[in-house]
């Protein structure tokens, strides 16, 4: 991991966007062999960053109907190969450890579809069909642009599987939006980045909050300070927040993001509130929050999926100075 090119790659986030909604315009290639797998179940294998997306993608796919389910490429109780099932394996790098361990068991049975920034890497060797992320070069070696690209991308290759088209899909037009919000926040990070970090920035770690269709906002922004200042960071959704994490407001310094938007945002607040707790809000104006950070389209949760971990992101990397 080169620390240094981090600030770099963020700032490329927009254009990312850009050209993947292009991309999107176009037709992602390999898509046009998958419908002729005629799948009735599709099964996600990936780690991290990867996975927190596909968690996103696959629970509005169920929502719509879909056969979708998302599991940890580590785990060793994975479905038996049969004739209705495809195998979609998620890893930017194409070589996660974890994912060619998994998709063994399925390679060469005509059914395994590899998502991937490197399509010559391992994975898009043993995948029978590649669809790209078109992230460009991570100089970095942290996902983020990636991550980005993971949601829109899958949400094609879901649809391509299966048939079914949920409402509000990560489409051009919305990656288009996020591409202008994620240029609006880093714009103006001039005027929040140092209050928030300093907010942030607990003696005893930070935590993220985020709804159960935007979870992956709050791993990932937690992640972003775990793996890149090497901070103590957790996230949780913010409805379980109540069962699993009130209690240590009651005995830490506790220093919170919250991303607005769930109905359990109430519950999470008065708590933190009744506690002394410091937090922050994001995307919306939420009652006791010290700061709030809002951009452009964050009423729109595709939108806010694509832009709220910026905010994560370069409290990161302002930690590093």
């Amino acid at each position: 991991m080169d620390t240094a090119a981090f600030r770099a790659d963020l700032g490329l986030i927009p254009e990312t966007l850009d050209a993947l909604a292009d991309a999107v315009d176009a037709g992602l290639p390999g898509l046009d062999g998958l419908p002729w797998l005629d799948a009735r179940r599709v099964l996600v294998l990936g780690m991290g960053s990867s996975r927190y997306a596909a968690d996103v993608v696959g629970r509005r796919y169920r929502a719509a109907g879909a056969d979708v389910v998302v599991e940890l490429a580590s785990a060793e109780l994975l479905p038996p190969v049969t004739p209705d099932l495809a195998v979609v394996a998620v890893s930017a790098t194409g070589g996660s450890a974890e994912v060619l361990q998994a998709v063994e068991r399925f390679r060469g049975t005509g059914r395994l579809v590899a998502v991937t920034n490197r399509p010559d890497s391992a994975l898009g060797r043993m995948a029978d069909a590649i669809v790209p992320l078109f992230a460009g070069v991570e100089a970095s070696g942290v996902a983020c642009r990636t991550f980005r690209a993971t949601f829109p991308v899958l949400d094609e290759v879901f649809g391509a599987l299966t048939g079914i088209v949920p409402v509000d899909r990560f489409d051009a037009p919305t990656l288009r939006r996020a591409a202008t919000a994620n240029a609006q926040l880093l714009d103006r990070s001039g005027d929040w980045l140092e209050p928030m970090t300093g907010l942030l920035a607990g003696p005893t770690g930070t935590w993220v909050l985020a709804p159960a269709e935007r979870l992956s906002s709050a791993q990932q922004s937690a992640l972003m300070l775990r793996e890149v200042p090497r901070r103590i960071a957790f996230a949780s959704e913010t409805g379980d927040w109540s069962h699993v994490d009130v209690y240590l407001t009651k005995t830490t310094d506790y220093r919170a993001l919250v991303c607005a938007g769930s109905r359990w945002d109430a519950p999470a607040l008065e708590w933190m509130q009744l506690r002394g707790s410091r937090f922050a809000s994001l995307g919306a104006e939420l009652p006791g929050a010290e700061l709030v950070v809002r951009y452009e389209g964050d009423d729109d949760e595709r939108v806010a999926v694509l832009t709220e971990t910026l905010v994560g992101e370069l409290v990161a990397e302002r930690l590093l100075h």
